[in-house]
């Protein structure tokens, strides 16, 4: 008799919670019966991931962005939410070691297994990043995947990129340049779209911090981090000849220090206990080189600095492997923590050659070819800046002409206030003196100097007339911009 009362008491109590849900309107949902870890999250996570170079010699920018997948991955994020951009000619590279395996880290595990490849080889541009982060379709231009970022109004997006950078711009295997200007104006749009909640960008690039100086709002509900400030350069790390070393069968960087540093980081933690200012802080430290800076960069951070407070799983999802870890004050003591020695991002591609040719046996007939890829990369150099300190003493005078195009304005203010004169004076540049490389996008700041000194693009063209003169600029296209070995 009893038993029969507790079941009619239930089923009363059962038929009254229906009835109440439905006097407000609501359907009968999972969350009454069972509340899921997810009921404090809303909308969906999205990811875009961008390794913004090509070449072997450049394995590391890949190498991170497939890292990168697999640490979503874990956190649960779908595939179908993940937009992956990358040349992918490193896996099946000649040169590596492993083929169709990509590490990150000297004992690491393949982390290019299982990653879609959305875009690849000449669809890794700037316009179709800018498409996807749109969610604009029709946009896209040479095929990949049509994977957009059609993300909602509760949505949380992360946007992670890894490639060589200088001031004002961001590296990418097929020109043009990823343009500071142009990227804040897509992340404006998308928020005039109303199409996400918030938003986290991690970048990693030398002088990424001049994207966002100056430029970057703090009311577009976006956070920012980057691995370098606006005048220096990021580093490559677990680099031949550094501690701890890649395997002995490797010749290039296998990751880059802010990157490996963010990454090593999410997997070692329980990133719903972990803030996003938790990660910052320690990412900072160990990319500071624990604040030596004798081998590291100044890690900063723009934007809407309010979503610091949050919690990492957000915008990573969250790995139930981690779900006891207790302490995110510091890594596990498996992990290098000190790093001795890194590179900066410019001299990798030389690191790779060298250790490449040294490899090579005196008889071999590729030994020859790769001593002239290093004296032509070594010569162009040389060319690059030599014609950049021609051209400042021919427009602006000899005395002054070399400290004006190097001066660094205000952190207050943009990089330059014309950005389509910046992109113009390239132009002209690379016209008549070849292009600027991976290495020689450091001399952006040169012509944003130029722009904000009013010069005409004449008097640009004739000072690049006169410095390069019959320079085979032919050899070192425009086109060529995105070179690497």
């Amino acid at each position: 008799m009893a038993i029969r009362f507790i079941i009619f008491f239930l089923f009363v109590l059962l038929i009254s919670v229906l009835n109440v849900n439905m006097c407000w309107g609501r359907e009968w949902g999972p969350e009454i019966l069972m509340p899921t870890e997810e009921a404090d999250i809303t909308g969906t996570r999205w990811a875009v991931l961008v390794a913004g170079s090509n070449g072997y010699g450049n394995y590391r920018h890949q190498a991170d962005v497939c890292h990168a997948y697999q640490v979503l991955r874990k956190g649960g994020l779908k595939e179908e939410n993940i937009v992956v951009f990358m040349y992918d000619d490193v896996a099946d590279n000649p040169l590596n070691p492993r083929p169709g395996v990509i590490i990150n880290h000297p004992s690491g595990q393949d982390v290019y297994k299982g990653v879609p490849k959305d875009y690849t080889g000449a669809q890794v541009t700037a316009k179709n990043l800018y498409a996807v982060l749109l969610g604009n379709k029709t946009a896209v231009e040479g095929g990949g995947s049509g994977k957009v970022v059609d993300s909602k109004p509760n949505d949380h997006i992360f946007v992670y990129y890894s490639d060589h950078g200088g001031p004002g711009v961001l590296g990418m295997p097929n020109p043009p340049f990823l343009y500071a200007a142009e990227f804040i104006e897509v992340l404006k749009k998308k928020h005039a779209a109303k199409s996400y909640k918030e938003m986290v960008v991690y970048v990693e690039a030398c002088e990424s911090g001049s994207i966002f100086e100056g430029i970057m709002p703090e009311d577009l509900d976006i956070y920012v981090t980057t691995a370098s400030n606006a005048e220096e350069s990021s580093w490559g790390t677990y680099c031949p000849g550094m501690d701890p070393p890649p395997p002995p069968e490797y010749i290039t960087c296998l990751g880059d220090l802010y990157s490996v540093s963010w990454m090593e980081d999410s997997e070692n933690h329980n990133l719903k206990k972990e803030t996003v200012k938790m990660q910052y802080e320690k990412v900072k430290e160990r990319t500071s080189n624990f604040n030596t800076y004798n081998a590291g960069s100044h890690v900063m951070e723009y934007g809407s600095k309010g979503i610091k407070s949050e919690k990492l799983y957000l915008y990573q999802g969250f790995d139930p492997s981690n779900a006891n870890v207790s302490d995110n004050a510091v890594l596990r003591p498996q992990l290098p923590s000190n790093i001795r020695g890194a590179v900066n991002q410019r001299d990798a591609d030389l690191l790779f050659l060298w250790r490449w040719y040294q490899q090579l046996d005196e008889k071999s007939k590729d030994k020859a070819k790769v001593l002239k890829e290093i004296t032509d990369k070594m010569v162009h150099r040389a060319h690059l800046d030599s014609s950049i300190d021609f051209i400042a003493k021919l427009i602006f005078g000899a005395e002054r002409g070399p400290s004006i195009i190097t001066a660094a304005r205000p952190h207050s203010l943009p990089l330059v206030d014309d950005w389509s004169c910046l992109k113009s004076m390239v132009r002209v540049f690379e016209s008549h003196c070849g292009s600027l490389t991976q290495y020689g996008m450091k001399h952006m700041r040169a012509f944003a100097n130029i722009c904000n000194k009013a010069i005409s693009l004449k008097t640009m063209e004739e000072a690049c007339i006169s410095a390069c003169g019959s320079y085979n600029s032919a050899k070192w296209s425009p086109l060529l911009h995105g070179y690497s070995a």
